[in-house]
């Protein structure tokens, strides 16, 4: 999912390979970048970590926070009338 770096010598391990950014991620979910970023600042979506001004999620995070949005039988909101 990563291109490692082009100069990168080939004996050192690729830094990010775990890791995806938010452009990735938001792609594999079919969201935004912006609602990513609405959910960071809520502190309601998977766990990232900024590196300068990019954002990255590691991989086994983002399963984890998606098994953890998995319900039994999803809650159902009523319409109005009580």
């Amino acid at each position: 999912m990563n291109d490692p770096l082009p100069d990168a010598p080939k004996d050192i391990p690729d830094l990010l390979a775990d890791w995806i950014s938010r452009e990735q991620l938001a792609r594999a979910l079919s969201l935004t970048t912006d609602t990513l970023s609405r959910w960071e600042a809520r502190r309601k979506g998977p766990p990232c970590t900024r590196i300068g001004r990019k954002v990255f999620y590691r991989q086994a995070a983002v399963q984890d926070w998606i098994r953890a949005q998995e319900q039994a039988h999803p809650v159902r909101k009523s319409r109005g009338r009580a």
